[in-house]
């Protein structure tokens, strides 16, 4: 997939509702990254949660120590798709038990990857509030990167006026 190709696709799926029935929410996002070393990383951000067809989707920004990230996660039963664009442009593919490309850019390079997911999970518990689990392994060249597990809570909060 070229470079235009995934450009046409985050603005695709990335896109909100013809009619806007997306809610604002508060979102608590915590990754563990096991490496060589365990990592835990959490954030507390706002975002958009809204559905399209049989698909749920959570948009939001990240500020990074490279600059603004735009992401948006899409889950469909077994089958998930991070995109990121800004400061660093990700497509990460997810599917349970299949290896995916999917690629990582940022202003030290292109990284083709390859992405086997390991759970992926939608609970609702409300309109507008859930979590979603992505359980995943990231391949380079053919070398294990690490396990990661993210659990992504939502709930909806009133929009400033």
């Amino acid at each position: 997939m070229d470079k235009q190709q995934r450009l046409h696709e985050f603005e695709r799926c990335g896109q909100m509702p013809e009619k806007d029935d997306s809610y604002p929410v508060k979102i608590q996002l915590s990754t563990q990254i096991f490496q060589e070393e365990q990592e835990k990383v959490e954030m507390i951000l706002s975002g958009r949660y809204y559905e399209k067809g049989n698909a749920a989707y959570l948009k939001y920004d990240e500020v990074q120590e490279e600059g603004k990230v735009h992401t948006v996660v899409k889950i469909s039963g077994s089958r998930a798709l991070i995109l990121r664009s800004g400061a660093i442009r990700m497509r990460l593919d997810l599917r349970v038990g299949e290896k995916r490309r999917s690629t990582y850019e940022s202003r030290y390079g292109n990284f083709p990857m390859e992405a086997k997911a390991t759970g992926i999970g939608h609970h609702r518990s409300g309109q507008a509030q859930g979590r979603f689990s992505l359980g995943y392994e990231l391949f380079m060249q053919g070398n294990h990167l690490g396990t990661y597990n993210m659990a992504i809570h939502y709930e909806e909060v009133q929009e400033a006026r």
